[in-house]
């Protein structure tokens, strides 16, 4: 009564029915079509870099908006549900597009341990518990390791976030992902840098295929 939730988008205290974000927010943020654009931005940002089946994104990005200011609170404010319910929104726009019925699994970009420790879990791997609940196929967690701690990226040029991730993963239990198209998960693209050195390591795995799905292109 005193304190009610809240959404975590508007402020606006929410209904009975409502869970972290108000449904007129769910419906006002910024959505792509990209799930059904074989030729969208972020299959073009990959182009020439690495072999990708298909690649998406769920919202577009725009400074000073609701989406911006969820991405906030997941990765700083300690609020892993919005991962969650975003990634389920996610899936359920790649479950009624054909371009994603053959997905096996999914993977989220790793954290550093020191990194996960300090922010409580990882934010990419909370956007494909949702996308794995949705799409109804498995979540791999321990497969895919950020082995060195890397500095944040934000102010770095594209260059510099390459150097910065290059050589820095690893794979374990690569049986799991022998010949399965996989899905390589994360929150925000931006240069593309460190989805693609995921992507390079995860191709070198037998017969694998590889898709890209984030939340949003900065």
């Amino acid at each position: 009564m005193f304190f009610p939730s809240v959404c975590s988008a508007c402020g606006v205290p929410l209904r009975l029915n409502e869970g972290i974000i108000c449904i007129k927010c769910l419906y006002e943020l910024p959505r792509t079509d990209y799930c059904n654009d074989d030729e969208n931005i972020i299959v073009q940002l990959f182009a020439g870099r690495i072999k990708l089946e298909k690649a998406t994104a769920l919202f577009s990005f725009h400074k000073g908006s609701r989406f911006r200011k969820l991405l906030h609170s997941l990765k700083y404010n300690k609020k892993p549900e919005i991962g969650i319910l975003l990634g389920r929104e996610l899936g359920a726009e790649m479950v009624k597009s054909k371009n994603y019925s053959d997905i096996d699994a999914v993977i989220p970009v790793p954290l550093h341990p020191k990194r996960q420790k300090q922010r409580g879990y990882n934010q990419s791997e909370m956007i494909g518990k949702g996308i794995a609940e949705i799409m109804n196929i498995p979540l791999f967690t321990d497969v895919f390791f950020r082995n060195e701690y890397t500095q944040t990226q934000t102010r770095m040029t594209r260059e510099e976030r390459w150097e910065n991730v290059s050589g820095k993963f690893k794979l374990e239990n690569t049986e799991k992902i022998h010949d399965k198209h996989v899905l390589l998960v994360d929150d925000v693209v931006t240069t593309g840098s460190t989805l693609e050195a995921c992507g390079e390591i995860l191709l070198g795995v037998q017969r694998l295929k590889l898709s890209i799905a984030v939340l949003a292109k900065a």
